[in-house]
């Protein structure tokens, strides 16, 4: 069976992407970095939970270790955990970029990390990079664009940030089994933005799922949305 493991999956889109996932045969694992929380989120799916706080080394390795024993493999990890804050350059904090980027950059590395022997077992691992469209250099710095006038420091540099990551645990992985690419999932109505996007998590989660369950025949290092390729 396919098994699969996704960090900050006890709510919003990371839970959607859960149940489609599921709902597709798939073995899933959530990560979460309340227990309890994620124990109820995998209760109402029917899959599996593990403890896993994406700034927390002691949990990362844990929750390798829980699924090395469990399944003895990994075929998809879906680096869904972020959060959203800041504002204009001039009035971001420096400790408050430091915080998000420990979640957004450093800790979906220290997870990837991690997980990467795991995926090594698996004849088709997948690595998926929530990402978004607004750390696109091209979409930033094009007035014309619906979100060209957004100035968050903070978050849409990390997402920048974890665009070229994902570029280059590509090319490291080349010649192997796992493909890597990250989604846009687009504006969708989570906690993250107080519920004020226009699409629903389900939406946005069909992104990951797609690039998830890629054929040997996908790409990887790649940076794409529901409508094809975002341009980075």
């Amino acid at each position: 069976m396919t098994t699969a493991l996704i960090t900050g999956a006890n709510k919003g889109i990371g839970f959607e992407t859960a149940r489609l996932l599921a709902e597709r045969g798939v073995d899933v694992v959530i990560g979460a970095r309340d227990p309890g929380r994620g124990e109820e989120a995998a209760a109402r799916l029917g899959v599996g939970c593990v403890r896993l706080d994406v700034t927390s080394p002691e949990t990362i390795t844990a929750a390798a270790a829980f699924l090395a024993e469990r399944f003895g493999s990994l075929d998809i990890l879906v680096n869904n955990a972020g959060i959203a804050q800041g504002g204009p350059p001039t009035e971001t904090p420096l400790d408050l970029m430091r915080g998000l980027y420990e979640v957004n950059v450093f800790g979906v590395v220290a997870v990837t990390n991690a997980m990467v022997p795991l995926l090594l077992k698996s004849p088709a691992g997948r690595i998926v990079m929530v990402s978004s469209e607004v750390g696109s250099l091209t979409v930033t710095t094009d007035p014309a664009n619906p979100w060209g006038d957004l100035n968050s420091l903070a978050y849409q540099s990390s997402k920048t940030a974890l665009n070229m990551v994902t570029a280059l645990y590509a090319k490291e992985l080349a010649g192997t089994a796992i493909k890597v690419n990250a989604i846009s999932p687009g504006y969708c109505a989570t906690d993250l933005n107080g519920f004020q996007g226009d699409r629903t998590a389900a939406q946005g989660a069909a992104v990951s799922v797609s690039m998830a369950l890629l054929g040997d025949d996908g790409p990887t290092g790649t940076f794409v949305n529901e409508a094809g390729v975002v341009a980075w």
